[in-house]
């Protein structure tokens, strides 16, 4: 069985301010130093997806197709580059 750090940040009522505001922050938490970070922890992969209280389904509002529909799906950013056959690399 596997353990999930799930966490609840709200992001406003209009989806586009929340779209890009959730880009923003996603990029700040991983990237350069944080990614190291992630390494240290052996993280090797987060989900994300930006929801919406009055939607019922788990869709995720960072992803739409070409016809304006939302997918289901998570976002996921990979942490394996960090990663060898034999486990952990040592910290870039």
């Amino acid at each position: 069985m596997e353990y999930r750090l799930h966490i609840d940040i709200p992001m406003g009522s209009d989806e586009d301010i929340a779209v890009v505001q959730t880009k923003r922050l996603i990029k700040s938490l991983f990237s350069g130093k944080q990614e190291e970070v992630m390494h240290t922890h052996i993280i090797t992969q987060v989900n994300y997806r930006l929801g919406c209280d009055e939607d019922r389904q788990k869709s995720n509002y960072l992803d739409r197709n070409e016809n304006g529909h939302v997918s289901n799906k998570k976002t996921r950013i990979n942490f394996f580059k960090y990663y060898g056959k034999n486990g952990p690399l040592p910290p870039p």
